[in-house]
């Protein structure tokens, strides 16, 4: 099941850089990597960088 699919309505459906790295395994500076490199979709919320799930997800999917 992926996480997307046990969201409820008040949790998040984006997570920042660090809640990410710690979610999935990853490092900030691989994180950061990808945003840079655009295979990591990002919104900019005031002055916060978040990560859609869906995005997570479908990277995870496509195995990069």
């Amino acid at each position: 099941m992926a996480l997307r699919d046990t969201i409820q309505p008040t949790q998040k459906r984006a997570l920042h850089v660090k809640e990410a790295a710690s979610a999935y395994g990853w490092s900030r500076s691989t994180i950061y990597k990808l945003m840079n490199a655009g295979t990591l979709r990002t919104v900019k919320i005031g002055g916060r960088r978040l990560i859609p799930l869906d995005v997570l997800e479908a990277l995870i999917g496509e195995g990069k």
